[in-house]
């Protein structure tokens, strides 16, 4: 399942340290070509890091593009040539601390196709060992540990409104009690 998204050729308009901008043409059904403009992104991970209890570790964390401290699943870039799943046990480690005895893959989704290559890959962790996190410089983050069923009433109520936290939590939600 773990893939990361295929390299897009263009026209680079901006490079970035985490993306860059290219210009790509796009053939329409009349045959015509136009111009797109693509945010090619490496691809991405995020954690559900389950606890005993049926609580999950969310994380508040400070973002710059929402003005504000959003309640999210830890989650971070891939760094390429990095497997979706290495990345997944580096993010979940620098981000809060744990580390995780066990595994799974979930569906992998793309965030925002219409504009941006990033694909999102799900794991769950459980079997969590708390340890020192190794936040980068500028994470302005803090563990919450809430019980399961409050991160699904919080993302139900909307005060959870990262995507890819809600994809997250209801898709694991789901799974969790076809599989029960």
């Amino acid at each position: 399942m773990s893939e990361s998204p295929q390299e897009l050729d263009g026209r680079l308009l901006f490079h970035g340290s985490r993306f860059d901008v290219v210009e790509v043409p796009q053939q329409t059904v009349d045959g015509r070509t136009v111009e797109k403009q693509v945010v090619r992104h490496p691809g991405a991970v995020v954690i559900v890091p389950l606890l005993a209890g049926d609580r999950v570790c969310l994380i508040r964390n400070e973002r710059i593009a929402a003005g504000k401290t959003l309640i999210e699943l830890p989650a971070g870039t891939l760094d390429p040539p990095e497997p979706p799943a290495k990345a997944a046990v580096r993010e979940l480690k620098e981000e809060t601390g744990y580390t995780g005895a066990s595994w799974r893959e979930l569906p992998p989704f793309y965030t925002s196709p219409g504009i941006c290559t990033e694909k999102m890959f799900v794991f769950v962790a459980q079997g969590l060992t708390e340890g020192v996190h190794a936040r980068e410089e500028g994470e302005n983050i803090e563990n919450y540990v809430v019980p399961w069923a409050e991160a699904i009433a919080m993302a139900e109520r909307g005060d959870i409104e990262d995507g890819k936290t809600i994809c997250a939590l209801l898709m694991w939600d789901r799974l969790r009690n076809r599989e029960a």
